[in-house]
């Protein structure tokens, strides 16, 4: 009870601060979505064009965690990654304060549960995690990104919501972790303290999910 309570104050507080006291909406700020969502990049700072993709990998990176997880909830949890692809941590908060632990894998192993499980789909984004986040380091420009994240609400929430993902990485991966007998405090630890790389280097490395 202390977990959920915990979580659904957690996402009470995004809520509220995103809508109620991050900074204002900017005028562009449409434009700006319509130029990063069409690959019209040649004018935005690299470093907002990394995290605008790194966006899309994050709810990728959970799938592979939640639709697994899911299968054995009394609430599925597809609706919530379904709706995490454009909201991020604000659709997928609900399903980790809803869920119970969970700790075993029963089957079947779908086509769904299979691609979540699949070390290539891990693989890819573990590889485009490295580059976007590589590009950003190399080219991206770090001023400028400080002074928009102080006065755009897009930016400011997308960072935060970046963020809040890396946190509750670990609300789904011991679990993931002891259905495939896998315990390993350091491993834990590490793919909990690297934000996004870490997690998708697990999902390449993870031991294969057995039916039980």
């Amino acid at each position: 009870m202390m977990r959920r309570f915990w979580l659904a104050t957690l996402w009470l507080a995004f809520v509220v601060y995103a809508f109620g006291f991050a900074p204002p909406d900017q005028p562009d700020t449409w434009e700006l979505i319509t130029q990063l969502s069409t690959s019209q990049w040649d004018e935005i700072n690299p470093a907002i064009v990394a995290l605008f993709n790194l966006m899309g990998i994050w709810p990728m990176a959970y799938a592979c965690l939640a639709l697994i997880d899911g299968q054995g909830q009394k609430v599925p949890a597809w609706p919530f990654v379904v709706g995490s692809f454009g909201l991020g941590a604000f659709l997928l908060l609900p399903y980790l304060v809803l869920r119970q632990p969970n700790p075993t894998f029963t089957g079947p192993k779908s086509r769904i549960i299979s691609l979540a499980d699949s070390r290539w789909l891990g693989l890819s984004l573990l590889m485009a995690a490295v580059v976007l986040m590589g590009y950003a380091a190399y080219a991206g420009d770090w001023a400028d990104f400080v002074r928009q994240w102080q006065t755009s609400r897009f930016i400011h929430v997308m960072s935060l919501d970046f963020c809040l993902l890396w946190l509750l990485v670990p609300s789904l991966l011991g679990d993931d972790m002891a259905r495939r007998g896998f315990k390993n405090g350091l491993v834990f630890t590490l793919v909990s303290a690297v934000p996004l790389v870490g997690l998708t280097a697990y999902l390449t490395f993870r031991p294969t999910l057995d039916e039980v």
